[in-house]
Formats: C-alpha cells, structure tokens, sequence
C-alpha cells in the first residue's frame, strides 16, 4: 500500500535533486575556504582577461595619437597609472566576488541540510512500516 505523505516528499526529494541538487551538492562538497577562494581566483583571472582586452582596446582605438605621444610621456608614471587602475579593478572584483559566492555558498549549505534533514525523514517512515 502507497504511503502518501512518503510519495509526497519523495517527489519533493526528486524535484530538488532534478534542478538545484546537482550544482548544491557540487557546492557542499567543498570547504568553505576552498569554494570561496577556488572561485574569487577564476574571477581575478577572468577579470585580469577582461582588463587587458579592455586596456588593448584602448590603446589601439587611437593607437596613431598613442604613438605620438609616447614620447612626450612619463612612461613610468603611465605604468604606475595602468597597474594602480588594474589593483582596484582586481580587488573590487575579487571583493564583489568574495561576497557573492559567500552567499551561495552559504545558501547552498542551507539547503543541503534541508534536502539531508528530508532523506532523514524518508528513510525513518521507511523502518517505520
């Protein structure tokens, strides 16, 4: 005989297991520490990427008045100029990073532990036949 309140949380399990179980799952099973840290340097990197296209960019949009005026030019305060824009590109990004994988982080672990605290559940109506 069917139990209707076990199907009905086995459905529940299913749905959840079907849509965000995977990528919760893939996410509990790091370390806080690692997870943060593993996805604030794919961000530094991607955002290091991002900052030289857009630095190229830059310079061969009017790479003709560049050329010309690279002599006139501190090159070395131009440099500092370039690598003080990078840091606070970087450390915003990794900041805004850090936070945002924090919480899914942090969302992610609260809801595994429902998900457990259900299986938990299922299992104990299973002995309880």
């Amino acid at each position: 005989m069917l139990n209707e309140e076990r199907v009905i949380l086995m459905t529940k399990l299913a749905s959840y297991e079907a849509s965000d179980g995977k990528r919760n799952v893939a996410i509990g099973s790091y370390f806080r520490v690692d997870y943060i840290g593993w996805q604030v340097l794919k961000s530094i990197i991607s955002a290091t990427i991002a900052f030289v296209v857009v630095f190229a960019m830059y310079i061969f949009y009017d790479f003709e008045i560049f050329m010309m005026d690279i002599y006139k030019m501190d090159l070395l305060e131009f440099g500092k100029s370039v690598l003080k824009t990078y840091a606070v590109v970087i450390i915003t990004y990794a900041l805004i990073s850090y936070v945002v994988y924090a919480y899914r982080y942090s969302k992610a672990r609260k809801s595994l532990r429902l998900y457990y605290m259900n299986l938990r559940k299922l299992s104990g109506m299973y002995s309880n036949k």
